[in-house]
């Protein structure tokens, strides 16, 4: 019998400056620098799970914003489906790192893309990296909505890297948070419009690397 996948959820958790810098974490147990990111628990959603997973595992608080996409692996014999959302944090690490974690580090894009230990991860993020800082420039002064997913779809792709199976998951775009009280209606033309750019980035780049 086919084994469910196990589910986990994190972020692309960007720092802003004059340079956004991307956070990435050292694992304690293998010395790793991965994603943040953790498995979700019993009744919790994907993106709950991603927050808290992305505040345990940086010490920061974030907001979230759009969905970015879903990484799948292979992981000791069994599938494991990743849901990662733009996550923006502003102040100092507030919370200690959880005992999993030896080290965070903020780096720019291509370094934080070269600091990341496993192939699957280092080729997600090099994809899904310049769609988030692209979208978290206007964000940064006109947009600070929460945002959660309206699901996964679309075509899989395997990125050019070698290592475990893994595929990348096209995200659509990403409806508005369940809390209306959280909505920013001032520039609702604006918000799809960026939207509707990011997905269209994500399907070309799936169609270049079918």
């Amino acid at each position: 019998m086919t084994r469910a996948p196990v589910l986990a959820a994190g972020g692309i958790v960007l720092r802003s400056g004059e340079t956004p810098l991307i956070a990435v974490v050292r694992l304690r147990k293998r010395n790793e620098w991965v994603l943040p990111k953790g498995k979700l628990d019993d009744g919790e959603t994907a993106r709950d799970a991603a927050v808290r997973e992305v505040v345990e595992e940086t010490g920061h608080e974030v907001s979230v914003h759009e969905f970015l996409g879903t990484l799948v692996y292979e992981s000791g014999g069994r599938s494991k489906a990743v849901h990662y959302w733009r996550m923006e944090t502003r102040g100092e690490q507030v919370h200690e790192l959880m005992d999993d974690v030896k080290a965070v580090e903020w780096l720019p894009l291509e370094a934080a893309v070269d600091r990341l230990s496993r192939a699957y991860e280092r080729a997600f993020l090099a994809n899904v990296g310049p769609l988030a800082l692209e979208a978290a420039a206007p964000a940064t002064a006109q947009d600070e909505r929460p945002l959660a997913a309206s699901g996964v779809a679309g075509t899989a792709a395997r990125p050019a890297a070698s290592g475990p199976t893994a595929q990348f998951i096209e995200a659509r775009a990403a409806a508005p948070a369940a809390n209306p009280e959280t909505r920013n209606s001032d520039r609702p033309t604006t918000r799809r419009n960026r939207r509707r750019n990011l997905v269209q980035r994500m399907r070309d780049w799936l169609r270049r690397a079918a």
